[in-house]
């Protein structure tokens, strides 16, 4: 570890965009009078780690930031994916570069613990590490086989502590137990810490070969020689996609809970 390892000056930003197929204007569906959008961007601001930005596709969801009093900012709404909104924002942000650190946190994720915020920052004491992530150890056998819950394969020591290099993400079953044993297999968290520059470097990448197989971004790092390091976490943050998974958040945030 050396003395400019651990982040200085981290920023975390939410990419929020309202075309979903599952869940139409999904940022601002509302939770207890509150658009969801506003519920991340609070358990963010709870994190403590640094200023709060909302990276929004569409003016709507900054205005509806905005009114709760959260800071937002308007980018390319043909934007391929989060990270390249990210840095977008990043960049008409911060043109002079003090933030060091970026925290790309999901804008579906309103019951999100904001200690997994602040844990995502971990690995990056480790200087060679570009980018960190988060997983929880998989506990419900149909999550093991589910393709939509992606795998990643890092050796934990011990069989589940601390910190590791993610080797590979994969929606198989990964890795195989060879001996006929269950397990561990790992549900990746998809909330990242970048680096600056890691950031930079990772959007001027072109798509890679295992990402478009897999349709997982985070394999284009791999494929790059970028390092990836995981820290397990507890809590498994509920991601809402569906009308279903909306309600279940409700629920989770009712008043009084």
């Amino acid at each position: 570890m050396t003395a400019t390892a651990l982040p200085h000056h981290p920023v975390i930003l939410i990419p929020a965009r309202m075309a979903s197929t599952r869940l139409p204007d999904k940022p601002l569906a509302d939770i207890h009078g509150a658009p969801m959008i506003v519920h991340v961007w609070r358990r963010a601001m709870e994190a403590g780690i640094g200023p709060v930005f909302v990276a929004c596709a569409e003016a709507s969801i900054k205005e509806a930031v905005e009114a709760a009093g959260g800071q937002a900012v308007l980018t390319d709404p043909n934007h391929p994916s989060g990270s390249d909104r990210i840095f977008e924002a990043l960049s008409r942000i911060d043109p002079d570069r003090r933030f060091d650190t970026v925290v790309n946190v999901q804008g579906d994720l309103p019951t999100l613990d904001p200690a997994l915020i602040r844990r995502s920052l971990d690995p990056l004491a480790e200087p060679a590490v570009d980018i960190a992530t988060l997983a929880v150890e998989i506990t419900r056998e149909e999550e093991r086989h589910n393709p939509n819950v992606v795998k990643a394969v890092a050796a934990f020591a011990g069989g589940g502590t601390g910190i590791a290099r993610a080797l590979y993400f994969s929606r198989a079953t990964a890795p195989a137990n060879a001996d006929g044993k269950v397990g561990p297999h790992y549900h990746h968290v998809g909330l990242y810490a970048y680096r600056r520059a890691a950031l930079e470097r990772f959007v001027k990448l072109a798509p890679g070969i295992l990402e478009q197989r897999e349709k997982l971004e985070q394999l284009r790092a791999l494929e790059n020689g970028m390092r990836i390091d995981v820290a397990l976490v507890d809590t498994l943050p509920l991601g809402v996609d569906t009308p279903a998974e909306l309600e279940r958040a409700r629920q989770h945030l009712a008043p009084g809970k």
